[in-house]
């Protein structure tokens, strides 16, 4: 390593030392009332088949698209 390279270092990184970091002051009451059993599963159903659903389709149909018509 040559000599300069602490110096090019210290230099890249001095910028990023001034920086602040602002944190969002967040607070919120416990929920009303808690999710059951079945509404967790019809929300995890429902978020995995609207993104493995058209991932499977587009996979399944993937000769098709290699196919120039």
């Amino acid at each position: 390593m040559s000599a300069l390279t602490p110096h090019l270092l210290r230099g890249l990184a001095g910028p990023a030392r001034r920086l602040l970091v602002l944190c969002a002051q967040i607070h919120s009451k416990p929920p009303g009332e808690q999710l059951g059993t079945i509404d967790i599963a019809i929300g995890l159903t429902s978020c995995f088949l609207c993104i493995l659903l058209p991932a499977g389709w587009v996979l399944s149909h993937l000769e098709s698209y290699k196919k120039r018509e």
